[in-house]
């Protein structure tokens, strides 16, 4: 068997890293921030929207995406749980992914398992997100909901809800 090329300690070390960037980019919406974290040759597997190859197509993808409804308005994007596997260089994490508040203190979020291969340098080379979009769907149309019944709801918020939240509308 042959050595692990970074250690769990290492391992750990560079996702300290990635969640302070992470954190960083909730709060100044610099999603160029975030693709930066990735090799230029990157591959980045989000199974509702395809593949995504190199740090260029990344970032278009992640500006696009982050600054468009429901993106654009969540609030954060913490790891709940971690766990690293140091022979395949990867961590393994569950993130979530709060919305803003709707105006009365209401919470209503999505999470999803996220899967990074770390490259080294502070680089990562892989990102696979793994999630039900039904549910993240879900949650998008109840904070629409509750934003239009408190008079809260922006008007790119209530063109999502007009158009394509109508498939996620669960009563």
């Amino acid at each position: 068997m042959s050595t692990p090329r970074f250690t769990a300690a290492e391992l750990d070390e560079a996702f300290a890293g990635f969640q302070a960037v992470v954190a960083e980019v909730a709060q100044t919406r610099d999603w160029d921030r975030w693709a930066d974290q990735f090799t230029v040759d990157a591959d980045y597997v989000e199974h509702a929207m395809g593949t995504f190859k190199g740090r260029e197509q990344i970032r278009k993808w992640i500006n696009k995406t982050m600054h468009s409804f429901p993106g654009s308005h969540m609030t954060g994007y913490p790891s709940l749980w971690h766990v690293v596997d140091a022979p395949t260089s990867r961590v393994i994490c569950e993130v979530d992914n709060p919305m803003r508040d709707p105006g009365d203190g209401t919470i209503i979020t999505a999470t999803n398992i996220t899967i990074l291969t770390y490259a080294g340098d502070g680089l990562w080379s892989r990102e696979e997100d793994v999630y039900n979009p039904l549910l993240f769907g879900t949650a998008a149309m109840k904070w629409c909901r509750k934003a239009a019944e408190l008079g809260t709801i922006d008007a790119p918020a209530q063109e999502w809800m007009d158009t394509v939240g109508v498939m996620f509308d669960r009563g």
